[in-house]
């Protein structure tokens, strides 16, 4: 409701002369006038036109102007509407009662047209000054309610006077229960990390009388229990002599900010790791591919000689194998080592990997992804391991049996998802959960962390491992968990769609049809002969050379007396020395289409997982078998 510049009076009065003196005087001054001559019709007018101000004549036959007052006050659409009596009774008894049912006013007749138009003009004017207040406060109240953070404000006493809908939701006191409240009864906080009761806010605010902000690690008690982290500040609301009247609070849920910075200290402490177990994983396979290649090349010759020695070198092999495998785990934190990735359709890997680990377990497992799961771009030795990991895990959790339910979903809407940063893409989900006992909070927190670890015999590399992986493959990982009722562990990947193909992987060894004419890039004088008798026993003839620059003049040499390279096999690193990546694009002026494959100890550095963009036409991880050889070689000569 508004007041215009010409307001609308009612005047009510029984006396035709009173009337006609009023109305008279009142249009002579620009106001806009109603009448009525009884209280019913009184009511019916103001019900319809809504006048500014009421002119009320006490003494009427039908109706008196108490009880007309005490009508309009009761009717929402009238309550506001000032109220003047206009009257002959002077008694303080009858000003008293114009008063209990709501007048503003009197007054006494026979009246003078000065005190009238002083009254009228009075009232008017702290009329509109409280419709302006309460359009203020209206506004006010809509902006509160609008804003992202959760707002509540207090009176001097600190008890609440507004709460907006987000402080509504993170407390569970709506605004009308929070009126009057004691801040701390409803703004309940802890110390998340001691469970202490955090002093309130809103009286620190009272006593220092300026802003202040929250301590680190505090936790908001929502009237149904939950607990959730937040970060506030507090300041007085002051009126216009700087007299601090109230105290406003800000405050947001932080849970999502926290989960994030948890994530990135983790990945920065995998990073400090990775620099140390890039450097020595590199110098270890080169180790293991001179110890490989020589049991593989002596069992091959020995096994129609002497079977039991051929015996005893498999075995040794086999122990090299899981040498191999754990140099590639720990290549996993070499920082900007990348996961080979192809397009990889999940749920025959999930089941293989789930079938393979859950042999002779009490643990019952069951696999839910549906006909349309969309494909993934990963590294599936990688990501088979992480699964892996996480079931063993499960399996672990459960020593008297259980279920693991594992179930994949397509996520086309990445901002419902607590952790996906992102607001654009496709994921899938996979869910991991276990009926098993359970993991403590205080383990939670660390349960990523690199070597730390619950168990007598683990090596607190497992899950830290997969977390490494999972980030390298832009991908989350979280872990929920309840002592006592089960773990929940959730990964996302992003997806390729729909539409995304997988390529079928070749099986089998390709057996060389021809002998080749094998160029090989090796600083390493053990590693160049043992990939020397690798080539010789698959039927190829080396050259061998250990420097870039050699390599590229070796290649001239040969082509100079007519030899035709069939393949070139480059190392990636040479301490020193040309490595194989620049002395690749020197030998590609020389050689356009000549087949390079590339070798490395780094078996995750990112030119493995892109050879084709560094101008390789394939690659090898070293230490790398014969089997990997041939099928390198049969790659780029089929």
């Amino acid at each position: 409701m508004t007041i215009k510049e010409s307001a609308t009076i009612l005047v009510v009065d029984d006396q035709p002369t009173n009337l006609r003196i009023l109305v008279n005087l009142l249009h002579d001054k620009g106001y806009e006038v109603l009448v009525a001559e009884g209280g019913s019709a009184a009511i019916e007018i103001a019900r319809e036109e809504q006048p500014d101000i009421v002119l009320l004549d006490v003494m009427m036959p039908d109706m008196d102007g108490f009880a007309v007052c005490q009508q309009l006050k009761s009717e929402s659409g009238t309550s506001d509407i000032p109220v003047i009596f206009l009257t002959a009774l002077s008694e303080m008894t009858d000003k008293n009662k114009g008063f209990s049912v709501g007048g503003v006013d009197f007054i006494t007749k026979p009246f003078h047209e000065q005190e009238v138009l002083l009254r009228i003009d009075s009232h008017l004017t702290i009329r509109r000054q409280q419709l302006q207040l309460e359009a203020e406060k209206e506004l006010l109240a809509v902006t509160l309610r609008s804003i992202g953070d959760a707002v509540f404000t207090t009176d001097i006493q600190g008890r609440v006077t507004f709460m907006n809908r987000v402080a509504e939701t993170l407390t569970g006191w709506t605004n009308a229960q929070a009126q009057g409240k004691p801040s701390p009864e409803v703004f309940n906080i802890i110390n998340e990390k001691t469970g202490e009761k955090c002093a309130s806010p809103v009286q620190r605010v009272l006593q220092l009388g300026r802003i202040i902000g929250l301590a680190n690690h505090t936790a908001l008690i929502a009237k149904n229990g939950v607990v959730r982290p937040i970060a506030d500040s507090g300041a007085p609301i002051r009126d216009k002599e700087s007299n601090t009247v109230g105290v406003v609070i800000v405050f947001r849920d932080v849970s999502r900010e926290k989960k994030m910075e948890e994530e990135l200290l983790k990945n920065r402490k995998l990073d400090s790791i990775g620099v140390l177990a890039g450097g020595i994983a590199h110098d270890f396979n080169n180790l293991l591919a001179m110890i490989l290649g020589n049991l593989e090349l002596a069992s091959r010759r020995l096994t129609e000689t002497d079977g039991r020695a051929a015996q005893i070198l498999a075995e040794a092999g086999k122990a090299t194998q899981r040498a191999v495998k754990l140099t590639q785990q720990l290549l996993t934190f070499s920082k900007g080592g990348e996961p080979i990735k192809e397009a990889t359709a999940l749920p025959a890997l999930i089941n293989d990997s789930a079938n393979f680990v859950l042999q002779g377990s009490n643990a019952a497992c069951h696999i839910d992804c549906p006909d349309n799961l969309w494909n993934v771009d990963i590294d599936s030795g990688q990501i088979s391991q992480v699964v892996q990991n996480i079931i063993i895990n499960a399996d672990q959790a459960m020593p008297e049996g259980g279920r693991i339910e594992i179930a994949c979903t397509n996520v086309d809407d990445p901002a419902q998802e607590t952790l996906l940063s992102t607001h654009e893409g496709h994921y899938v989900r996979i869910k991991f959960t276990d009926s098993g006992i359970g993991i403590p909070k205080e383990v939670v927190e660390k349960i990523f962390d690199p070597y730390f670890t619950t168990k007598k015999r683990g090596s607190g590399l497992g899950l830290a491992i997969c977390h490494s992986i999972i980030s390298k493959h832009d991908g989350y990982l979280t872990v929920d968990s309840v002592p006592g009722q089960g773990t929940v562990f959730t990964i996302y990947l992003p997806a390729l769609g729909e539409e995304a193909a997988v390529d079928t992987p070749a099986t089998g060894i390709t057996k060389a049809t021809k002998s080749l004419q094998v160029l090989v890039l090796e600083d390493e004088k053990m590693l160049r002969d043992i990939i020397s008798e690798q080539l010789a026993d698959l039927g190829h003839t080396p050259t061998l050379t250990e420097d870039g620059g050699q390599t590229i003049n070796k290649y001239q040499e040969l082509l100079d007396q007519g030899v035709v390279v069939d393949v070139v096999i480059m190392d990636l690193t040479i301490p020193g020395g040309m490595g194989g990546q620049k002395a690749a694009e020197q030998l590609r002026k020389i050689a356009p289409t000549v087949k390079i494959i590339v070798a490395s100890g780094y078996s995750t550095d990112p030119v493995l997982a892109n050879y084709s963009a560094y101008g390789f036409d394939a690659a090898l991880a070293k230490p790398f078998d014969l089997m990997e050889l041939s099928k390198a070689l049969a790659a780029v000569n089929p």
